[in-house]
């Protein structure tokens, strides 16, 4: 068994039936296992034991491989990630054993010898920090912490009253069940989840590149009434590691900003087993709906470190998926700094990320900033270019001098 390591962060803790549905026909780059294009399809799993359950199925369907991306809200929210090796694959839940306090074998992939790759993310813990008479934006926790809120003890909405198949998205919307403060009285926090049926971006920051391979998630707390003046928020994540190992964190840098101005990187954190399953976001998140650099609030994110299965809530599709002896890793968000903007602006914090198996996206330079660069490094060369041919072809001034005969 593994030793359960402190992470950095103080305030960290170590503690059957298939169903099919409408499909879009869609094009994207280069995926896994040669995939150019896939049959995306989003449908709500309904539950044949009493009223319906939040589960959430996305099935992405290519030539000779398919995705499954399962959420729910069973617990706290979840989602499973599953990449197969046939275009046949389907997922079977038994309702009667995932519902029971022994969920194990009560969702599959089907045919389990498929699976080339499976993992999955859990979100156990909004995080709330008084950050007044914090300076240090490094600090570590970023301010005194107030009890956190355990997700799994939230009440959520029948998914299927937003789901839009058409347009591949739905949104879990959740308060605790227990609010003695009412802080949650006219808010709420916000999973949406978006599908999509071809690659590009979307029109509001952080505009991050997808493909039919990835589904993309946003995080917003809406309304909520701070328990400081100045508080500041986060998320505990928790994941299957692959064998000992956690995955890793790692960060990209680029000179190109266009996408979400200010913003020089690209956090990556990745399954070390291929093909690999990999979670992109930007460090930045917003206060504002309008997103703009004016509301942009940096997002910093702890080491990845392993923990302990009974320390963290239970998520029935994860055990009911991977069973009871798996080993977890936790890794922390927090969102905006003790100056500038923050969710005391107008009650309202959003942080979007993408979700994927394979290859993950890779940003190439924008038009806009290779247009400048075509510029500024051909510019001296034509200018170059241009005196020399004047001083060759150009006209020829002879001197005046009359010699002496």
């Amino acid at each position: 068994m593994r030793s359960c390591e402190e992470p950095r962060w103080g305030w960290g803790r170590c503690d059957p039936s298939p169903i099919l549905f409408l499909s879009l026909l869609s094009a994207a780059p280069f995926g896994l296992l040669g995939e150019e294009t896939r049959q995306v399809s989003l449908v709500v799993i309904p539950s044949d034991v009493g009223p319906p359950e939040n589960l959430l199925h996305i099935r992405a369907v290519g030539t000779n491989s398919t995705l499954h991306y399962v959420w729910s809200s069973l617990g706290p929210p979840a989602v499973l990630l599953v990449a197969t090796n046939t275009p046949h694959s389907i997922l079977s839940v038994n309702w009667s054993r995932l519902l029971s306090p022994e969920p194990d074998g009560g969702l599959m992939v089907l045919p389990k010898d498929s699976i080339q790759f499976s993992s999955a993310l859990v979100f156990t813990r909004l995080f709330e920090f008084d950050s007044t008479n914090s300076s240090d934006t490094a600090a570590k926790p970023p301010g005194k912490p107030y009890p956190p809120y355990a997700l799994a003890d939230f009440s959520w909405n029948n998914i299927t009253d937003s789901l839009d198949p058409a347009a591949l998205n739905a949104t879990f919307r959740g308060h605790p069940n227990h609010d003695p403060t009412r802080a949650f009285a006219n808010g709420s926090l916000a999973f949406r989840v978006q599908a999509f049926s071809r690659s590009g971006r979307q029109a509001q920051p952080p505009r991050l590149l997808h493909t039919v391979d990835t589904c993309q998630l946003e995080v917003a707390l809406t309304g909520v009434s701070p328990r400081g003046n100045r508080s500041l928020f986060g998320l505990e994540v928790a994941t299957l590691g692959q064998g000992s190992d956690c995955p890793s964190l790692r960060e990209q840098h680029s000179i190109d900003d266009e996408y979400a101005p200010a913003v020089f990187q690209l956090d990556q954190l990745v399954w070390g087993s291929l093909p690999s399953g990999f979670v992109q976001w930007r460090p930045v998140a917003f206060s504002q709906r309008q997103r703009s650099r004016e509301s942009a609030l940096p997002c910093q994110a702890s080491p990845v470190y392993p923990t302990l299965a009974y320390l963290l809530p239970q998520s029935p599709i994860v055990r009911a998926f991977f069973g009871s002896q798996n080993n977890f890793c936790v890794f922390n968000l927090t969102f905006g700094a003790s100056t500038g903007p923050g969710y005391w602006d107008q009650h309202y914090l959003s942080w979007s990320m993408l979700l994927g198996v394979g290859t993950p996206p890779v940003d190439a330079l924008s038009p806009l900033v290779i247009g400048i660069m075509v510029v500024a490094l051909g510019a001296p060369g034509l200018m170059l270019l241009a005196g020399g041919l004047f001083l060759l072809l150009g006209p020829k001034k002879y001197s005046e001098y009359q010699p002496i005969n």
